[in-house]
């Protein structure tokens, strides 16, 4: 706790006041986003795109759909899912208003211009009335968010009865040795990686620490059954480094 009894919470191995850790995120993304599509593709080797493909395997978007896809930044969720419905809506909601002019910029968006939304907004405070989604995402984003579990109460109450959450997340490895080859590349490599390609080493360093901060992936679930989700599981992606959790609101 401060010295007013303001709550702290982590911004990556910091802990900082509650108020302050959206401003700090909003910071971080505002300062990569014109290079961070690059370094996605940069830090994971690719592997991004698979496990958003994955993402879009087990969701198995359908037409007409309306799909919330929150801390979405660039667009990549959006696209797929839009790909893959054939028709439908997408509103693409992020805290960070440079990352969706980065999105915005994208020829797929220009494509799909039509079927999407850009939204400036908070995952804890959504600017949409009761049951309006169908599907909610967030990919790789609720661990930036100052409070999960008021981000995932935020998803119920927007989906409809019967609409599907679907989260994608970096969680932790089960083996302790792969986990710590894991920790080698991710502390000694990728802050390095963002000073060489997006000129900003610090940014990534708060992006590696943030993963290791966030619940694992049973934790996790007991937030997603918490919110009020139904028939929730997870799957792990490439041994644990990522994991999808799915849960229906019933």
């Amino acid at each position: 706790m401060t010295e007013d009894n303001e709550k702290t919470t982590h911004f990556g191995f910091q802990d900082v006041p509650e108020s302050e850790k959206a401003g700090r995120v909003r910071g971080v993304f505002g300062s990569v986003a014109s290079k961070y599509d690059v370094m996605n593709d940069a830090m994971s080797l690719g592997i991004h795109r698979i496990w958003k493909d994955a993402m879009m395997d087990w969701l198995a978007p359908r037409p007409g759909q309306r799909l919330l896809d929150v801390a979405g930044g660039t667009g990549d969720i959006a696209f797929r899912f839009l790909k893959r419905a054939g028709q439908g809506h997408a509103t693409v909601l992020d805290l960070t208003e440079p990352m969706l002019i980065e999105g915005r910029k994208r020829a797929e968006a220009e494509a799909m211009a039509d079927s999407l939304d850009w939204v400036v907004g908070d995952a804890m405070a959504l600017p949409f009335p009761d049951n309006s989604f169908d599907v909610y995402t967030i990919s790789f984003g609720i661990r930036n968010v100052t409070r999960p579990q008021e981000a995932l109460n935020e998803a119920y109450r927007v989906l409809r009865p019967g609409g599907r959450l679907m989260v994608l997340e970096f969680s932790q490895i089960p083996n302790p040795a792969m986990q710590w080859a894991y920790d080698q590349y991710s502390f000694k490599v990728i802050p390095t990686m963002g000073q060489m390609i997006a000129n900003d080493r610090d940014s990534y360093q708060y992006l590696v620490e943030s993963i290791r901060r966030f619940p694992d992936q049973e934790t996790f679930l007991g937030m997603v059954r918490a919110a009020g989700f139904g028939n929730a599981k997870y799957r792990n992606l490439s041994m644990g480094i990522a994991c999808l959790h799915s849960g229906w609101k019933l």
